[in-house]
């Protein structure tokens, strides 16, 4: 009974210091050459992880032709380079295709998460 309290008590501890996941990322999948993947990499790719959504929603880049990663399920075929897919556990949620230019990006991002995530731009909230 003793050494059953102390497995329970010894596996809560671990469980509460085990780093959470981070359930919701943002996977941007790439084609090798694709003119556009290296404009968003140029102009975007630098400060996205330092902004507040590149907190909220971390971005995972792969290759078209990988597919999904594994863990990962998206709702259809990536026919499209770049595609920004927005992933909650594994699930699509959303998606951008194409990169409009640095000035539509942000706001499609942000609606995409305001819209499908508990995210709350603090520019707005201000």
């Amino acid at each position: 009974m003793l050494s059953r309290t102390l497995a329970i008590i010894l596996l809560a501890f671990w469980l509460a210091l085990a780093p959470a996941a981070q359930a919701t990322e943002l996977v941007m999948v790439e084609a090798k050459g694709c003119h556009y993947c290296i404009e968003w990499k140029a102009e975007i790719g630098p400060i996205y992880p330092k902004t507040e959504v590149g907190s909220y929603a971390p971005l995972r880049i792969v290759d078209i032709a990988d597919g999904a990663p594994d863990g990962m399920d998206f709702a259809r075929r990536v026919n499209f380079t770049p595609t920004f897919i927005l992933v909650d556990e594994g699930q699509e949620l959303a998606r951008i295709e194409g990169y409009p230019g640095e000035d539509f990006f942000w706001g499609l991002l942000t609606m995409m998460l305001e819209d499908n995530t508990d995210f709350e731009d603090s520019a707005k909230t201000n």
